[in-house]
């Protein structure tokens, strides 16, 4: 298995306290989506119940159900109260979910995983395209993460095009450990606070 993230530079102790106040003070993920709690199961698991959007993904539970997606959850309330990690939930005005983000952090390396997905309705819409924008942006500027590292399966044509045109660096392949056991090989990218902002600040 290989241990995430690959560029590892050690974060001062202020730095990680801020990371981890702020990953417990969060609500909302820059008014996009709210983090993920009992009210959500319903909506979440009828939305991981499709596999178009699931089976590519591999730090959901292997079986998508009510009580999996319920622990997921309070797996997320629980790391959330470290300061480690995030599960939020975007819904639409009849309360569906119509995406979710998954943010896995490391405070010792101000570095941080972003997953989730995107209802397959609103996948040609642009709109999984400006939720990942805004999420990055968020993840640097309120978070305070140095670097996002993000894994996506070979097969994954879609995210990869999204990475590669955001401006991730493409640092190769690695395996990455399942919920369930195993390994699934994936492909790895990385990008940088000082990257993004000079991707942000070009004409």
């Amino acid at each position: 298995m290989t241990e995430l993230p690959l560029t590892r530079v050690a974060a001062s102790d202020l730095k990680q306290r801020y990371i981890r106040s702020a990953i417990r003070n969060t609500q909302s993920l820059a008014a996009i989506a709210h983090v993920a709690r009992d009210e959500d199961i319903a909506a979440l698991t009828t939305l991981l119940s499709n596999p178009d959007i699931s089976q590519p993904i591999y730090t959901l539970p292997d079986r998508i159900d009510h009580d999996s997606v319920a622990s997921f959850i309070h797996q997320h309330l629980d790391e959330r109260k470290r300061g480690e990690g995030l599960l939020m939930v975007s819904t639409d005005e009849h309360e569906r979910a119509i995406a979710y983000y998954d943010i896995q952090v490391w405070p010792q390396w101000a570095s941080c995983e972003l997953g989730g997905a995107i209802d397959s309705d609103y996948q040609n819409t642009r709109q999984g395209s400006s939720g990942a924008l805004q999420a990055f942006t968020w993840l640097f500027d309120v978070i305070g993460v140095d670097l996002i590292c993000e894994t996506a399966a070979l097969d994954n044509v879609r995210t990869a095009r999204l990475l590669d045109r955001i401006g991730f660096t493409y640092m190769g392949e690695i395996n990455s450990k399942l919920p369930g056991g195993g390994l699934r090989p994936s492909r790895y990218w990385e990008l940088t606070k000082n990257d993004w902002q000079g991707l942000q600040s070009k004409p």
